[in-house]
């Protein structure tokens, strides 16, 4: 039981400096470069802390649980939304940049509607549809890039308010030892944290429910708090909508290329499968309650986090009675 303990504190240690390491180095790309924080956030960010889901996603796939990475995704985006994104909302609302959002918001859309049709239609995710989503990654990346080059002066304030600029091998240092350290730390608190809670009698149940689903959404959680304490809120608004995207062209595309697979029927309501009549509409849901607000208005407003966080209450309340 020591051992675990360990293990899961060094975990939480790494979070923390990774995540720490992970937004300097994100920040100082984007004032070296003049690009907006939102699209770093979106683009950079995401992938680093999309990483654990990618690992689960693609160990699963390859040792024949490739349907776990369907589940995977649909959690992982409910979570960011109505759990980490509701947190950054709720602690300080504020403005946001609308251009910079527009891409990141219509890829997911699409991309999302495009999944849910595969699902509702079919009830299986082809090597096709897997390698499509991929294309969609790529897609997205070459339009946020393309995006990034006709916005050079986005960011002129920051990169005039950054103080002391540190070399650009040292930001990218930075980048890619704090996501290096996000997910050895994610890693070792879920097989720890998955330890002590069947050491204390936890049911396997709510293990996966808490410790697995949040757990691969911690490096979204760190990267949230972290860019709050230092005033980068738009970074964390633009990773949770990136990691959100990646999380269905990225990780789902990933593991149905490597292994399809079939939706899972572990539940039902009303005699249909519990994924199609509740987790899809609610991942729909919430990440409209989140995006239609700042796009129409350009600011976040704490109502919708409050909102958000009881969507995601009610949500885990539901999953535990089924």
């Amino acid at each position: 039981m020591l051992v675990p303990v360990l293990l899961f504190l060094v975990g939480l240690v790494c979070l923390i400096k990774g995540g720490d390491w992970f937004v300097d180095g994100a920040t100082g790309i984007a004032r070296r470069f003049h690009l907006p924080e939102l699209l770093i956030g979106a683009t950079i960010v995401s992938i680093g802390t999309t990483l654990p889901e990618v690992m689960v996603s693609t160990t699963s796939a390859l040792s024949g649980h490739g349907e776990i990475a369907y589940g995977n995704a649909i959690g992982s985006v409910i979570c960011n939304t109505a759990l980490i994104a509701a947190i950054t909302v709720t602690v300080r609302p504020g403005r946001v940049d609308r251009a910079a959002l527009r891409i990141p918001v219509i890829f997911f859309f699409a991309t999302a509607l495009f999944y849910a049709g595969v699902a509702y239609a079919t009830g299986y995710f082809s090597r096709p549809v897997g390698l499509l989503l991929l294309t969609m990654f790529v897609t997205y990346m070459v339009c946020t890039v393309l995006q990034m080059k006709r916005r050079p002066d986005a960011a002129v304030e920051a990169a005039e308010e950054g103080g002391k600029a540190r070399s650009l091998p040292m930001e990218l240092l930075l980048l890619i030892v704090g996501a290096a350290l996000i997910a050895v730390g994610a890693d070792l608190l879920v097989d720890n944290g998955t330890l002590i809670a069947q050491a204390l009698g936890v049911p396997e149940s709510v293990i996966a429910l808490t410790f697995v689903a949040l757990g691969t959404s911690l490096p979204e959680l760190v990267t949230a708090i972290t860019s709050l304490v230092k005033g980068h809120g738009a970074l964390s608004l633009g990773n949770v909508i990136g990691a959100n995207l990646f999380n269905i062209v990225l990780v789902s595309g990933v593991s149905v290329s490597l292994a399809p697979f079939s939706i899972p029927q572990s539940a039902t309501i009303a005699g249909r499968n519990a994924s199609l009549v509740m987790d899809i509409p609610v991942m729909f849901a919430v990440m409209l309650l989140l995006t239609v607000p700042a796009l129409l208005h350009g600011k976040l407003r704490r109502w919708q986090g409050v909102a958000l966080l009881a969507i995601y209450a009610a949500f885990c309340v539901v999953q535990f009675t089924m």
